[in-house]
């Protein structure tokens, strides 16, 4: 079976933890490995590497590549897919289903969003295989039994039995439900309907022989297209739920009867995390985070400074440095209007965290004002950033670890800890670490203008424009 990974959500419901630059399926926040990594590595049941597709936005390509590369897993190039424009995951699912055709002939597929957490054991992989027998008839999605009602998830009522030799593997599907209100969730439990887990099974064949009959704009906006960015400019933004399966008189669903969260919001967040005697969930990342809670109960508190809490409970209360969220717990599906909010102001901080990823390290924001910012620079061993010029801000570059080749107009130069250069506005200018250790560099900008768009790149190891 081939494995399509959904990676291209921006996890808007979990700022400021998840930016649009650093979503959460790549957030490290529940263990060592990102919710992306885990994904991977449980698609490596069912699939090898050369018959595992990702989907996800071009902003991503360098995090998956970094993700995969942690984990030791390579995929083929053609294998990553990505997408110019967000259009939901219809079209991004059609497209997965042709380029598997191109390279295998008709297949059938398991689809894995890679932002949920899952108990990946022995039920996870019997439903798997049910769910392969009945893809060549069905469009298959799996369905988790609930445990409690509850208002954040899709339910689905299953229909009638479908057995194989006595034994139960699935239900068609009677019918879709959406997020429903607190009452009607309890209906939903007691009536035996299943969670709504957004996961599925099925051959490329029968799947897109479905959207031709409910969804034919999306088959025709590919198939009239020579190139992906003429194709995502015609097609329309539509989820794989509202274009196909609700609509579709072959949609079956597997029970899959393992741990499962869509860690849509901190309130889910919350319920998988550990609790300390008073309810509290605690993740302190980085050396002084710390909290002290004093008659505080039943609070998420997600910290990366000293926090204390006094008197206060059913709090979420989430610091990343440059960004405090404070919200009742219950009422945190409302963070992605926070989100909305700042990238309708043009805030940066919507877009990245004070720490951001490229392609040859990371940087990280150590202090600003409207005409200076000081950033920490870390550049892989054999990696240089690109040949680039500002118009509008000089740069002071300080080693502190390491080795740099510096070039600043015609001149190359080698800096070793203490050595720094300076760049005035205007000079071409690259930074690389030759060496096999880790390059740390303070930069130092000072300028009228410090955005991240200004940057004029001439040469680029990356392809980025």
């Amino acid at each position: 079976m081939k494995s399509i990974v959904l990676a291209g959500g921006k996890g808007t419901r979990l700022w400021p933890l998840s930016r649009e630059l650093m979503p959460k399926q790549f957030v490290h926040f529940l263990d060592e490995k990102s919710l992306f990594q885990h994904t991977v590595e449980r698609a490596l049941l069912f699939s090898e590497p050369s018959e595992i597709f990702v989907v996800t936005n071009r902003d991503y390509r360098f995090r998956v590549l970094d993700d995969l590369r942690e984990v030791g897993i390579e995929l083929p190039e053609e294998n990553i897919l990505l997408e110019p424009a967000g259009r939901n995951t219809l079209p991004a699912l059609v497209w997965a289903a042709i380029k598997i055709e191109e390279k295998f002939g008709p297949s059938k597929v398991a689809v894995l969003p890679s932002d949920h957490l899952i108990e990946a054991g022995e039920a996870y992989e019997k439903a798997f295989e049910n769910a392969e027998k009945l893809a060549d008839g069905f469009l298959v999605t799996f369905g988790i039994k609930p445990t409690r009602p509850h208002t954040g998830y899709g339910y689905i009522k299953p229909g009638e039995r479908i057995e194989e030799d006595g034994k139960l593997i699935g239900y068609a599907v009677d019918e879709f439900k959406e997020k429903p209100d607190l009452e009607t969730a309890k209906r939903y439990v007691e009536g035996g309907y299943f969670w709504n887990s957004g996961m599925f099974a099925f051959s490329t064949s029968l799947f897109l022989e479905e959207v031709a009959k409910h969804a034919s704009e999306v088959l025709e906006a590919f198939e009239s297209s020579s190139e992906i960015e003429e194709a995502y400019e015609k097609v329309p933004e539509i989820s794989i739920d509202y274009g196909v399966m609700e609509k579709t008189d072959k949609a079956a669903v597997v029970p899959l009867n393992v741990y499962w969260s869509d860690l849509g919001s901190f309130d889910a967040i919350y319920e998988v995390f550990e609790k300390d005697g008073d309810g509290n969930a605690i993740r302190i990342r980085g050396r002084k985070g710390y909290h002290i809670g004093v008659n505080s109960k039943n609070n998420l508190i997600m910290t990366e400074r000293l926090t204390v809490t006094v008197g206060v409970s059913d709090l979420v209360i989430v610091d990343t440095g440059d960004a405090l969220l404070v919200a009742h717990r219950g009422e945190t599906q409302r963070v992605k209007e926070v989100y909305k909010a700042l990238k309708e102001m043009g805030d940066e901080r919507a877009i990245v965290h004070r720490t951001a990823y490229r392609p040859w390290g990371s940087y990280t924001v150590l202090e600003e004002s409207d005409r200076y910012k000081i950033k920490r620079l870390t550049v892989l061993p054999g990696k240089k950033l690109s040949l680039q010029m500002h118009y509008h801000r000089s740069e002071h570059w300080v080693v502190v670890r390491g080795t740099a080749t510096v070039v600043v107009g015609d001149k190359e130069i080698l800096l070793r800890p203490g050595e720094s250069t300076f760049i005035p506005a205007g000079v071409k200018h690259r930074l690389e670490n030759p060496g096999k250790v880790i390059l740390e560099v303070i930069e130092t900008q000072i300028g009228e203008y410090l955005g991240e768009d200004d940057i004029v790149r001439f040469e680029d190891d990356f392809g980025r424009d």
